[in-house]
């Protein structure tokens, strides 16, 4: 259909000239009367069927005295719908009507009509009146253009909702470590620090990663400290020397508790780190304002003479931290081999409390069936007061369309961007689409800006639907994009489904595939809804 067409249709809806004695005269006069649309075929955009009717009144043909109401109507199955009638009168007729002159005249006017079921198979006509003197004669009815294109109603409006992720790791990192302590100023181990509760039990957790299939100890450490009191140069020396002492302690308490890892040994001059970690953790009174000392200065002699010059502190910190500083560590890097997806789903049913809160929400990915993956939620929220659980519980309501029950588990979770777009994706399936527009506006999350964009299809701001889903796949961003006249990503849309068959049925009936066009929709006539509506779709007029 070509939208620069000018002539609909010859209706008659005008008055004769001043010459015609009769509204019947002018009737048979009418001929001479244009009436053109701005559409080849009416469209609903948001709820609304508008368009613009230019009707042209050729020179000698309204009669002066004449007055005529014009009321544009919309006929559909099931029914109709009227406008208020524009009034037009001759330019003898002292009412306050638009005037039309007897030398002709041409006028433009807005049609509107909210949509109604029943319209995506249906036509726009003028219905006429002309009044003379005591006379009114009623028009035929002509109709101007059919109607109308509801493909925006395709939007698929039942709103994405992801799962708060798991932070299940497959192999999880964890260290064991021991310590030994050194006198002031000494790089000599002494045998009581080797015999320490520290060394035992680094020993015993060597001896049990062993014995741990899932366990592996792939590196060793050794680190020397000197305390951050004193020179720097001298400290340097110290920690070098306790590392070599250190390494040479490490061989001896792992000689009956072998590890086959390799050994990194290295040396910190000052323990600035552990220093502030230590502070940070003691009882001393003034400790925020050592700790603003060390954040103020990065020089260590500065940050060593500030700490002198508070006397009183520092003799805290002489007894109670520094002499903790005087230090080597022995750290084993381990890596445990978490449950696998199989070891997983058997230990649902054979041992579920061995599961901590990360399994339970990757083995709820794991399931099928919505009440395990609830139950699995649910044992979460109980044993660890898993707010992601109690969240993943509402969207499995939600994909399951149990509105009041997901209503009721998100309203235990506190508010952040997730559960936004939840809210949002209540009230867009409720059809409270102000309420879902303002929820996804502060989803601030990806599925939040997709969600907008079927608010944006719905109030029919394509453009801005298309740039939200720019980039994107799948049904609504191939929709967006046909809806401001790309119809190449619905035409390829690849997604096994009747509703996507359809959007490819209408992309390419736009590009004149008649081919495509039947091929596709046979496969959505796989769906009686899908059937019902090609039925009357005006995208397959000329298809049938």
């Amino acid at each position: 259909m070509n939208k620069t067409i000018k002539l609909l249709s010859i209706i008659l809806i005008g008055l004769g000239a001043a010459a015609c004695s009769s509204p019947e005269k002018m009737a048979e006069m009418a001929k001479g009367v244009q009436v053109s649309c701005d559409k080849d075929v009416l469209e609903v955009v948001a709820g609304k069927i508008d368009a613009d009717v230019t009707v042209t009144y050729p020179a000698k043909y309204f009669h002066p005295k004449a007055i005529l109401e014009v009321t544009p109507v919309i006929v559909y199955e099931g029914g109709e719908a009227k406008m208020e009638p524009y009034i037009f009168q001759g330019e003898n007729v002292k009412d306050n009507y638009q005037t039309v002159p007897s030398k002709g005249a041409t006028v433009t006017k807005k049609v509107s009509f909210d949509y109604a079921p029943g319209m995506e198979k249906s036509y726009l006509e003028l219905r006429s009146t002309v009044k003379y003197k005591t006379k009114a004669t009623a028009l035929p009815s002509r109709k101007v253009v059919d109607g109308a294109i509801t493909t925006y109603m395709l939007v698929d409006r039942k709103g994405r909702i992801d799962y708060k992720k798991d932070d299940y790791q497959d192999v999880i990192k964890q260290t064991a470590e021991a310590q030994i302590l050194y006198n002031i100023n000494s790089a000599e181990v002494r045998g009581n620090q080797l015999r320490s509760k520290s060394i035992k039990d680094f020993q015993a957790a060597i001896d049990a990663i062993k014995a741990n299939d899932r366990m592996n100890i792939v590196s060793t450490e050794v680190v020397a400290y000197a305390s951050p009191d004193g020179e720097e140069d001298k400290n340097a020396k110290l920690s070098d020397n306790r590392s070599k002492s250190a390494e040479k302690a490490f061989d001896t308490v792992t000689k009956k508790h072998s590890v086959d890892a390799p050994v990194n040994v290295r040396s910190i001059a000052e323990d600035w780190e552990g220093f502030q970690e230590l502070v940070a953790q003691s009882d001393i009174e003034d400790k925020e304002l050592i700790i603003r000392v060390l954040s103020m200065y990065s020089d260590p002699a500065v940050r060593e003479q500030e700490i002198r010059n508070m006397s009183a502190i520092y003799k805290d910190l002489a007894q109670e931290v520094l002499p903790e500083l005087r230090r080597a560590r022995f750290i084993a890097n381990i890596e445990f081999t978490n449950y696998t997806s199989d070891e997983l789903l058997s230990l649902i049913d054979e041992n579920i409390d061995v599961l901590d809160e990360e399994a339970l929400l990757r083995s709820a990915t794991l399931v099928t069936k919505p009440e395990t993956r609830l139950a699995l939620y649910r044992k979460a929220v109980e044993k660890y007061g898993s707010l992601r659980a109690q969240y993943n519980i509402g969207v499995t309501y939600l994909n399951q369309n149990e509105i009041a029950k997901a209503k009721n588990a998100f309203a235990k979770v506190p508010e952040d961007g997730d559960l936004y777009n939840a809210l949002g994706v209540i009230a867009l399936r409720e059809g409270d689409y102000n309420a879902a527009a303002e929820y996804f506006a502060y989803a601030n999350c990806e599925a939040g800006v997709e969600n907008a964009a079927v608010i944006d299809i719905i109030d029919g701001e394509y453009k801005a639907a298309a740039q939200k889903l720019e980039g994107k796949k799948g049904f609504n961003a191939a929709l967006s994009q046909l809806l401001i006249g790309n119809t190449a990503p619905a035409a390829t849309l690849d997604c096994d489904s009747p509703d996507a068959a359809y959007l490819r049925a209408v992309a390419a009936a736009r590009q004149g595939n008649a081919a495509g066009v039947k091929k596709n929709l046979d496969e959505a006539n796989e769906s009686n809804r899908l059937a019902a509506r090609a039925a009357k779709d005006v995208e397959f007029a000329q298809y049938r």
